[in-house]
């Protein structure tokens, strides 16, 4: 696992000239590189670009290559373009004929022209620098490289002991799941006797029936098959050596997406349970009476104790 985020540099000196790479990168969801080359090696950076994509994956990569002579070498090394000069000297003569100018063309306006003086950088060819840049190249993305390593080693590290913190509480929501539904049913008949409805002879069918509904709303296994399969996921893009930072967000979402879930289905609220949620009590309501009768059903057969019509309990498998 590597971070986005590091710094590289690099140098190497040959033919009488140096050339220094400086690479940072920081975090992008996309790969982005952007290159700042003199305008002498303006043609190798298609080959600097495909150099650094083979080593990075993503992450917004800023290149800064610089040209410099060693010791004056590019000065001892000025060449004179003749043929440049003499064509400049007759196109300016001209120039001055036609527009009836006097004075002939000064030795300080030609040499000052474009061209005429090239240095030892202007006259290589950009290729012939290639192999000092690659060289650079490879070095600053090394040292770039081994910066996000340490860097991914402290991420993983700190991912690990939060997904340690996650395995922890879904094994104690495993155990405690078992139990919301019987802690639910004695919660209903607590409310029935403080409520002072015993006499109305609720029948246990009735009982039944609402923690069966209520245990299919709670249900949270196939909740926690997720997680679990998350987790193990996260392990295994932990042994990876291809880029995982999407992978790993993705599995991110998806848990925080079950853990939501988790506490929505949840019906208990207590400063121990891993994940509280927003846990009411349940209401009662006495059952609808029928004249001359005592204890009787609720007129509608899908009447609760809650006293809110829901659908059967049959529900297709």
């Amino acid at each position: 696992m590597k971070s986005m985020t590091g710094y590289g540099w690099g140098e190497c000196a040959r033919d009488g000239f140096k050339v220094n790479v400086e690479l940072s990168s920081v975090n992008r969801k996309q790969g982005e590189i952007s290159i700042n080359l003199p305008h002498e090696l303006d043609v190798l950076e298609a080959r600097i670009r495909d150099e650094i994509n083979r080593v990075v994956a993503r992450g917004r990569l800023s290149a800064r290559v610089s040209l410099h002579a060693i010791d004056g070498t590019a000065s001892a090394r000025v060449q004179l373009n003749k043929p440049l000069a003499q064509a400049y000297v007759r196109e300016l003569n001209r120039l001055a004929k036609e527009l009836k100018l006097s004075g002939p063309v000064s030795i300080d306006l030609v040499m000052r022209a474009p061209g005429v003086l090239e240095t030892a950088a202007e006259m290589a060819d950009a290729g012939e620098f290639w192999p000092a840049v690659s060289k650079a190249l490879r070095q600053a993305l090394g040292m770039l490289v081994k910066m996000r390593q340490r860097e991914g080693e402290h991420l993983r590290r700190d991912l690990c002991g939060r997904i340690a913190i996650l395995r922890k509480a879904v094994a104690q929501v495993q155990r405690q799941a078992p139990l919301v539904q019987t802690r639910y049913r004695e919660q209903l008949i607590e409310r029935i006797k403080s409520a002072g409805l015993v006499e109305l002879g609720i029948e246990e069918d009735r009982l039944v029936k609402e923690v069966v509904y209520f245990a299919d709303r709670s249900d949270i296994s196939e909740e926690l098959t997720r997680l679990k399969s998350h987790f193990q996921q996260f392990d295994d893009c932990l042994k990876s050596e291809e880029p995982v930072g999407r992978t790993l967000d993705f599995l991110a979402q998806e848990m925080n997406r079950e853990i939501n879930t988790i506490g929505s289905k949840a019906r208990r609220r207590t400063s121990n349970d891993p994940w509280p949620g927003n846990f009411p009590t349940p209401t009662i309501r006495a059952p609808e009476r029928q004249p001359g009768r005592v204890g009787s059903r609720a007129s509608s057969p899908c009447r609760t104790l809650a006293g809110a019509p829901r659908p059967p309990l049959a529900r297709p498998a």
